[in-house]
């Protein structure tokens, strides 16, 4: 019986050792799996579209909150239909900022971190890339650049009717749209005519690099990090355009305590930039600089300093000439 009974123990104990290896071999084969859909993903959606992750509802409207607006609605370069907000101060605008959003939700999630400058007497454009709110069509790069293309063509227009003397305009970007500003600007061959300075708060300097972080984060995606920084491509990339931007005024902003997108990659970025140049150092969480005092004040004399000193002809919607 003694006997008989060791052997039953021993075949139970085979068997739970069998049944913990296939449970670990299942496991694994189901990580391989999760790791596997994460490449196909990166090389079936041409990579840069895992950057978007758009909301078609808006939360809430501007006039909720007590601020003008009206709708904009424009067309890109392939006729799809995007919207954004312009928002208005009490009394004449001193300046306009030309806001591009970051890579989640919609416009209206995101202007709050403007209102600031509305009570300060800044006028907002904001825009929605494709997919994002009530704008059409599924965002992904070099399309979205188009859709920024539209914007400035259409504040330009805009703008081009308020008056004799142009009011300062500054393109102002957040976090993805920190990043898309500064590509944007060296791809945009009348960018210092069009506009007097640039504004970023916590860009990144590669695509490939914060894409590598994001997946270095979780262990389900911890394997793909090099692979999908590999195939994404450097052709995007902030950190080779912003060198271009030489006499282009130029504030950056960046967290110490930014956990989304580090504060060396600002760094690294504005070391790469040529002068004029100025870099706000500060705390707190991503994209919420605007909640220092301190930040407030750079920004406004940033923007104070380098409004337009000279009346530089505004570019036209309908063509690439001079308005007289």
């Amino acid at each position: 019986m003694r006997q008989g009974g060791k052997h039953r123990a021993h075949f139970r104990l085979g068997n739970a050792l069998i049944h913990s290896h296939r449970q670990y071999i299942h496991l694994c084969w189901r990580y391989a799996r999760a790791v596997l859909l994460v490449l196909l993903l990166l090389l079936s959606s041409g990579c840069t579209s895992l950057f978007f992750f758009p909301m078609q509802p808006h939360v809430t409207v501007p006039s909720t909150l007590g601020y003008e607006y009206r709708d904009v609605f424009v067309r890109s370069a392939d006729g799809t239909r995007l919207h954004g907000w312009l928002i208005r101060p009490v009394g004449p605008p001193v300046g306009t900022l030309y806001f591009l959003h970051g890579n989640a939700e919609n416009v209206s999630t995101h202007f709050r971190s403007t209102l600031w400058l509305v009570d300060r007497g800044y006028e907002i454009f904001a825009l929605d890339y494709r997919g994002y709110g009530l704008s059409q069509g599924k965002p992904d790069l070099p399309e979205v650049f188009d859709d920024i293309e539209a914007g400035a063509h259409w504040i330009s227009h805009y703008l081009s009717f308020a008056g004799a003397q142009r009011r300062p305009l500054y393109l102002y970007g957040q976090s993805l749209g920190a990043s898309l500003a500064i590509t944007f600007a060296h791809r945009h061959a009348l960018f210092s005519e069009q506009f007097d300075g640039l504004v970023t708060e916590a860009a990144f300097a590669r695509f490939g690099t914060i894409a590598r972080h994001v997946a270095s984060r979780h262990w389900l995606t911890w394997s793909a990090q090099y692979p999908a920084q590999w195939l994404i491509g450097r052709r995007y990339d902030p950190i080779d355009a912003i060198p271009g931007l030489d006499g282009i005024p130029k504030l950056m902003i960046h967290s110490y305590d930014d956990e989304v997108i580090p504060y060396r990659f600002g760094r690294v970025l504005f070391d790469a930039a040529q002068d004029p140049r100025q870099w706000i150092a500060t705390t707190g969480p991503h994209i919420r600089a605007a909640a220092d005092p301190q930040v407030r004040q750079g920004m406004i004399s940033f923007l104070k300093r380098y409004a337009h000193q000279e009346n530089v002809p505004i570019l036209s919607l309908s063509d690439n000439r001079k308005d007289p």
